[in-house]
This record gives structure tokens, C-alpha cells and sequence, in this order.
């Protein structure tokens, strides 16, 4: 899947569609990093890239496989976000690209929360921390298997209450 291309996404909801009637879950982890961006020698082609793959892909994606999820048995909609996307907590001009879309993202649970409700489809953002892998790196203080295991548990335990919230992968509650 090429969440860039919007042919990509209407193929992979056609090919979803002919294995399943519904779906109950949907996790959208995509996302980019570009290291090394400093204030002064920004590009907007980084922050264009950026927002296709961490912003507009997912949106997409949803507004596609909708049919699908209105069938599911309480369907969820997990965003994958970052801390990083948080106007509170926001206090350094760090990785400005991966920040700005995952307030992107952050923007599309709130909307998507509200437009999907009557569906009976429930929308979240979760931050899975800073995790141990490729993106994160050795320094990182959460190891896949935690930061997995943590946002399996708050996915098992979503109530339609909690559509629209922000949530570390812990189930901790998480600033805007």
C-alpha cells in the first residue's frame, strides 16, 4: 500500500472487500521521519511528503474502508501519533515535519471521531511511546513488546466513550 497514491488506496479497499465483509479493526501506522532538519534550511518538500504519509494517507484510508468498519462489531480506529504532536507539551523546535503532522493526524481523530460516531465507529490517537526500533533507536526506553502489549490492552478495553481521545500506549489520557 502506497498511502501517497489514492489508487493504491482504493485498490487495497477493493482487495480488503472481496475477503471480508466487515471489518472491527484498523490501525494506521504509517509515518516518516526526515532526521537532521534544522530552522533555516527547511524544505517544503519534506513537509510535503510528511503530511501525505503521516496525514492525508490515513485519512484517506478511513474514508475508504468506512463501508467495511460501519460493518464491524464496534470497529475501531487506532492513529498511531506521537507526543511530538501535542500543542501542550510542545516546548523545542524538534523534528518540525514529524510534529506538525502528527498534530495532523491528531486533527484527522478529532474529525474522524465526530463524523464516524453515528456509525458507531470509535477513533483514537496513541502515542506508542518512545519505542526501541529503526525510527526510535537504541536509546529509547520502551521496547516493542511493551509498547505492543500496552496498545493491545487499550484497544481491547476502548468504550465509545473514548472516541476522540489521546492516549499514550499505556492508556494514560494525553494532552492536545
Amino acid at each position: 500500500l502506497d498511502l501517497t497514491k489514492e489508487r493504491s488506496i482504493a485498490e487495497l479497499a477493493r482487495e480488503v472487500g472481496t475477503l471480508t465483509d466487515s471489518l472491527d479493526l484498523l490501525i494506521n501506522n504509517a509515518g516518516v521521519l526526515v532526521n537532521g532538519e534544522r530552522f533555516g534550511e527547511l524544505a517544503a518538500k519534506t513537509f510535503t511528503e510528511t503530511f501525505a504519509i503521516n496525514v492525508v494517507g490515513p485519512l484517506l484510508l478511513v474514508q475508504a474502508l468506512t463501508p467495511l468498519l460501519a460493518r464491524g462489531e464496534m470497529a475501531k480506529i487506532v492513529n498511531l501519533t506521537s507526543e511530538l504532536g501535542s500543542l501542550t507539551e510542545t516546548k523545542s523546535f524538534y523534528t518540525p515535519s514529524y510534529a506538525i503532522s502528527k498534530a495532523g493526524i491528531n486533527m484527522v481523530t478529532r474529525l474522524l471521531a465526530a463524523q464516524l460516531a453515528d456509525a458507531g465507529i470509535s477513533v483514537i490517537s496513541v502515542n506508542p511511546g518512545w519505542v526501541k526500533t529503526d525510527m526510535g533507536g537504541a536509546r529509547a526506553p520502551v521496547t516493542p513488546l511493551d509498547s505492543v502489549g500496552g496498545m493491545l490492552k487499550l484497544t481491547e478495553g476502548l468504550q465509545r466513550r473514548d472516541s476522540g481521545r489521546f492516549f499514550d500506549y499505556s492508556g494514560a489520557a494525553l494532552a492536545w
